[in-house]
């Protein structure tokens, strides 16, 4: 698990850093939002730990292009005691907030439970096996790809939204893809020959969402 810290205050990094490799975590260490940022842009981020007040760019605005961009968890670290400053945060898509000053331990625990899905999801007569990255139809394997499986992983952590190409593109292929954004269409068609066509839903001149139940 690759793991963002981004804090202006180099000794809480240190202790941070190693209290996160001890686990076995890969860590990404930022002092302002533009490192965090540009650390975000080249890697493949699983949690990213921001601190509210940074230079740069500051930990709100940061969230708020990690979350537009990207699956990743935000875990907000904020000095402010105001809840309507909290609430903000929540609102534009951080994950969880942790007050400062806190034990290094505990925001480990609260970043581990941030971490932890559910291994097997259900959807109508798809099962998605999140740990061993398989599809099921009916209990039958459909072999998805690797492509595929991401895509509909996608459409799952983003239920209730559309989707376009081109942020499909960004969090299915990575920032660094530079081929024809019709692609999706070519996979999302493989994919709905496997799993059936009444879960994902074309928005025509859109994109794409999840469908969650039958009407």
């Amino acid at each position: 698990m690759k793991v963002l810290i981004a804090d202006d205050e180099k000794d809480m990094l240190k202790i941070l850093k190693a209290y996160f490799e001890r686990e076995g975590f890969h860590v990404f260490l930022a002092e302002d939002g533009e490192e965090a940022l540009t650390i975000f842009y080249s890697n493949k981020i699983n949690l990213a730990i921001l601190d509210w007040m940074m230079p740069k760019v500051n930990g709100l605005q940061v969230c708020k292009e990690i979350k537009s961009n990207s699956d990743t968890k935000v875990l907000m670290l904020t000095a402010k005691s105001e809840n309507e400053d909290e609430l903000a945060a929540l609102k534009i898509g951080a994950d969880d907030y942790v007050r400062k000053p806190f034990h290094p331990g505990i925001l480990l625990a609260r970043a581990k439970k941030l971490l932890r899905k559910e291994k097997i999801v259900q959807l109508k007569d798809i099962k998605i096996d999140l740990e061993a990255k398989k599809i099921y139809k009916k209990e039958k394997n459909l072999n998805a790809t690797k492509t595929e499986f991401e895509l509909l992983r996608c459409f799952l952590n983003h239920k209730g939204s559309i989707l376009t190409r081109k942020k499909l593109l960004d969090i299915v292929w990575g920032f660094d893809y530079f081929g024809e954004e019709r692609t999706v269409d070519t996979h999302i068609r493989r994919l709905r020959d496997k799993i059936g066509e009444g879960v994902i839903k074309t928005h025509r001149g859109l994109g794409y969402s999840l469908e969650e139940e039958d009407e």
